[in-house]
């Protein structure tokens, strides 16, 4: 059985602990790094898995080191990293959940030909829905990519991408939530300015966006065919998305996800 040590009890930390052990993983295979003492009292309780502060402590024995701090903390993480008993004989692998920081900067400061895998997650995967495109470092092979992928699969779905795409996965899906939290609030404000209460608004909205993405997920037909079945001749969607392109609404996304690629590129660059 894959043991894994998890550097942070923060949201993302906790929903991947919550997803393994949701999908079987042994308590005793979960280790966590934790050093606010009343976080770490609540993460033992809750998932009765043992936390430590020490990273040194949480990696002996550990098959998987799973890096879930804010991008800032990483050079603290790997510093601690480089004073532990990390054995790459031992096909230890590390997982980095750290937005911007890529597979060379992390290999750069590990034991030479340590492997390293690169995620990109979104917040879904805090309800088991998440969305995680995986980069493998140089060292990295095809068992040990499989590996990780089975352990993100616990919270979502997962693909594999070369490091050089992962500006477009932050753009599309790292990113991609806000985008659908702003269309729903739109829609909510819209639905009240016509006369629903903002409860009732907001329940169609949400509904109407989960059933939505459930038909393009479970059918497996295009959002193209999907739009068209809905869309009658001179009907009140076509008068709707008339108005929408008419305001720009592609053109718009296209320069958002550009922009968001274009930060996240830059973000990398300072990270370097």
């Amino acid at each position: 059985m894959t043991r894994i040590a998890v550097v942070g009890g923060g949201r993302i930390g906790e929903a991947l602990i919550a997803g393994l052990l949701e999908a079987g993983r042994a308590n005793k295979d979960l280790v966590v790094v934790e050093t606010a003492p009343a976080r770490a009292e609540q993460l033992a309780e809750r998932f009765g898995v043992r936390v430590t502060p020490s990273v040194s402590d949480a990696v002996v024995g550990a098959d998987l080191v799973v890096v879930a701090v804010k991008p800032g903390d990483v050079d603290a993480v790997l510093l601690d990293l480089s004073k532990a008993d990390l054995d790459s004989g031992r096909e230890q692998v590390l997982v980095s959940l750290a937005a911007g920081v890529t597979t060379a900067r992390l290999e750069a400061r590990l034991p030479a030909g340590f492997p390293v895998v690169r995620v990109m997650s979104n917040t879904p995967m805090l309800v088991g829905q998440g969305m995680s495109a995986l980069a493998p470092g140089r060292y990295a092979d095809a068992e040990q990519l499989e590996q990780v992928s089975e352990v993100l699969a616990t919270v979502g779905k997962v693909v594999t991408v070369a490091e050089s795409q992962m500006d477009a996965v932050t753009a599309v899906s790292g990113s991609g939530p806000a985008y659908f939290f702003l269309v729903v609030e739109a829609m909510v404000d819209a639905g009240v300015s016509l006369g629903l209460t903002r409860d009732v608004a907001t329940q169609l909205v949400v509904q109407t966006m989960i059933g939505s993405a459930a038909l393009l997920d479970e059918t497996g037909q295009s959002a193209v065919d999907l739009r068209a079945a809905v869309t009658s001749p001179a009907g009140t969607t076509a008068a709707a998305l008339r108005e929408l392109e008419r305001g720009g609404l592609r053109s718009a996304f296209l320069e958002a996800l550009h922009a968001s690629r274009q930060r996240s590129a830059e973000q990398g660059a300072s990270n370097e």
